[in-house]
């Protein structure tokens, strides 16, 4: 089985629609898909009726949370997506999204740059807004040669000169959240240096006797030394370690299915869920 457990859709800052991701997952020779849209539910619906024979589809989010100081991102598979609290959680979230974005878009005009909000909502659609869409625009007026780039301390970055913070989650309450809802809490992507300042390895000890489930270890943004590290961090917790490709579409340069999943560790996520069960295609 090859499994992706982290990819988004339009729904927040990806490129792909819900169906047109499910599609290209087939495509890619996936068995299992999860989408984990940023703070949101609302591609499942298409995904769901898109969803090809063959290919099973892991309803999912990747919330935002703040420890310390610290953006981190929390990933939350099979949950309750009506159960209110967490809900409640995710709407805040998302509400906050805008005036921050416009807020940034404002930064980088004192700054000299040509960006307008129209612009920017334009680029976001029906999607939950955020710096990757602001990204996008920074690439259009040639203020920076990819998404990437514009995440450094000159422009969007934590701390950087036209970054906003925004409404997070703590991440403990985030994993009671989750817990709650009867999901799955995995640490997305714990140790990408090249995002930005990571918390401590003794916070994820922490986050681990709260009740995290798992840490995303195979991702494009780990070396193989931090992978080795996040390996034997995790048999020391007793923590679960997934793959992924944190797919956007054509706004990062990673492929559905670059990093996987172990379908033993899968088995294991589907087994402690109880707020939602996978949903298979028609010969899923």
């Amino acid at each position: 089985m090859r499994i992706d457990l982290h990819t988004h859709s339009t729904a927040s800052d990806g490129t792909d629609t819900p169906a047109e991701l499910v599609r290209n997952a087939a495509a890619a020779g996936l068995d299992v898909v999860a989408l984990t849209d940023h703070d949101t539910v609302g591609g499942y619906a298409e995904a769901t009726r898109a969803l090809p024979a063959g290919l099973t589809l892991i309803t999912g989010a990747e919330l935002s949370c703040r420890l310390n100081g610290v953006s981190l991102h929390m990933l939350a598979y099979l949950f309750d997506p009506a159960e209110p609290e967490l809900a409640s959680e995710r709407e805040l979230v998302r509400d906050d999204r805008v005036p921050r974005a416009r807020a940034m878009v404002g930064k980088l005009r004192e700054l000299g740059v040509p960006i307008t909000w129209e612009r920017v909502a334009e680029i976001a659609g029906d999607g939950a807004v955020g710096r990757p869409h602001i990204a996008t625009a920074l690439v259009e007026l040639g203020v920076v040669a990819s998404v990437s780039d514009a995440f450094t301390q000159d422009w969007l970055a934590d701390g950087g000169r036209a970054h906003v913070e925004k409404h997070e989650l703590d991440p403990f309450e985030a994993i009671r959240l989750i817990k709650g809802a009867g999901g799955v809490a995995v640490f997305a992507h714990p140790l990408a240096v090249k995002r930005g300042q990571c918390v401590p390895e003794s916070a994820i000890g922490e986050l681990a006797a709260a009740g995290l489930d798992g840490i995303e270890v195979d991702h494009m943004d780990h070396s193989e030394d931090t992978r080795a590290r996040l390996r034997g961090l995790a048999a020391e917790l007793g923590l679960l370690t997934t793959g992924s490709s944190d797919y956007h579409g054509s706004r990062k340069t990673c492929r559905l299915g670059e990093h996987t999943t172990d379908p033993e560790v899968y088995g294991e996520i589907v087994r402690r869920a109880t707020g939602a069960a996978p949903v298979p295609g028609a010969a899923g």
